[in-house]
């Protein structure tokens, strides 16, 4: 049910103030972004809740039907395959559940963030964008926007304004830089101010970019 709390691998700190939301990529878990935890170095890491929900499982087309952890159903990457836009929104009211949730426990919707890699990463940018609260902001890595023509009716008058951050790999076989890029455009054409970073890797995360997302995390979750 979508207004069930998801599964989450949580890193809960005494007297919270901030939460990030991440969410982790096709056939993954919730484990896999904790590591990253630690390599983060910014000014209110100390008051800053990570949460790393577990996506449902079910199954995948472009993985041949096999069953594994998505945020929606994946037919093929690029804008010519058709989209689980069912998937898309239900996964949307998952997170926004996560997101309420966590204001019930006492933090402000301005000092959540909301991140995500791959398909996680465009949950994040899907959500966040259409989110009725003002939230900090969206990280998005090697990503893109989902459903992209609606957002133009659909989107939240209160976070027109916030900050994305977007990063891929140059040589990322997953989702091609030209789609982000693509997505990227999207965006910008709905006047959203869009940072992007690329690294010369592939579908994965390095060293520098951890560095880069500390320094954005230290400009805003502030």
């Amino acid at each position: 049910m979508a207004n069930e709390l998801l599964p989450a691998v949580r890193i809960e700190p005494k007297g919270a103030e901030y939460s990030v939301i991440w969410l982790h990529g096709l056939g993954a878990d919730g484990h896999d972004f904790k590591p990253i935890v630690s390599d983060l170095n910014f000014r209110n890491k100390a008051k800053t809740r990570f949460i790393f929900p577990h996506a449902p499982a079910q199954s995948v087309t472009i993985n041949n039907g096999y069953v594994m952890p998505a945020w929606y159903d994946i037919h093929g990457i690029g804008e010519e395959y058709e989209q689980d836009e069912a998937g898309v929104r239900l996964s949307e009211q998952r997170i926004k559940a996560l997101i309420d949730y966590e204001a019930s426990q006492g933090i402000a919707f301005d000092k959540m963030l909301i991140a995500g890699f791959s398909q996680g990463g465009a949950i994040a940018l899907h959500t966040a964008l259409r989110f009725a609260e003002k939230l900090a902001g969206i990280l998005a890595l090697s990503t893109y926007l989902p459903l992209h023509e609606s957002i133009a009716k659909e989107r939240s008058e209160t976070n027109r304004s916030i900050p994305i951050m977007m990063m891929h790999g140059e040589y990322d076989p997953v989702v091609p830089i030209r789609l982000a890029e693509m997505s990227k455009q999207h965006l910008f054409e709905q006047d959203y101010s869009v940072q992007w970073q690329t690294y010369p890797m592939e579908h994965s995360v390095c060293p520098p970019q951890i560095d880069n997302i500390s320094q954005w995390f230290d400009k805003i979750l502030n």
